[in-house]
């Protein structure tokens, strides 16, 4: 089966993931997407109007070329924009897809927001895609990344070396993944999470 990576909504119970629009979501996204520590760990350098723009437009100029797929994540209950995240990496022969440059604002830290929205994703990536394979990274020393991966049940396949480059240097990358066949524990495990009431919540 084909992968077909067409701009697509991901509804579900507290979350929805929504086609990235700059003139939908810039401004909501600007108010909260200066924070510096949300960039700490990354390979971007976000500080500025302009700095966030030019990554907005990054993301859609990949989405267009069929390299990924970004989304603003919104709080149903509120409609607020809690903040981003993108499929890239999109490999098709493979059936392989990364899932990252994920972000969040202050308010919604700690809360059922990412927690469901890395649900709605994967479930699109397997169950829709029927990707044999789904891979999500940090930088080494991210702990909090690196323990909100494993809290979903990816696997920690190793550390790769000098493996990314950007404004901030070059950084040794932890990868996961969560292959075809353990989906469906991973599923019921993020269930879990979504229904217990004070339950782990992946930050």
């Amino acid at each position: 089966m084909s992968m077909n990576i067409v701009p697509v909504t991901l509804d579900g119970t507290r979350v929805r993931l929504e086609p990235l629009d700059l003139d939908r979501h810039f401004e909501r996204l600007l108010a909260i997407g200066l924070d510096p520590d949300l960039w700490r760990w990354t390979l971007s350098t976000i500080r500025t109007r302009a700095d966030l723009l030019d990554y907005i437009e990054t993301a859609l100029r990949e989405q267009k070329d069929g390299r990924s797929l970004p989304f603003a994540t919104v709080d149903r209950a509120s409609g607020t924009v809690a903040g981003c995240t993108r499929f890239g990496m999109i490999d098709r022969a493979n059936l392989r897809v990364e899932i990252g440059w994920t972000w969040i604002g202050r308010p919604f830290q700690r809360s059922h927001v990412n927690t469901e929205a890395k649900f709605l994703m994967l479930r699109h990536a397997f169950e829709t895609w029927d990707c044999r394979r789904v891979e999500l990274k940090t930088h080494v020393q991210n702990e909090r990344s690196r323990n909100a991966m494993l809290r979903i049940g990816c696997t920690f396949e190793g550390v790769l070396r000098n493996y990314q480059t950007g404004p901030n240097g070059t950084r040794d990358t932890a990868m996961f993944s969560i292959v075809d066949r353990e989906w469906p524990g991973v599923k019921a495990r993020l269930e879990t999470l979504m229904r217990l009431d004070g339950a782990p919540r992946i930050s």
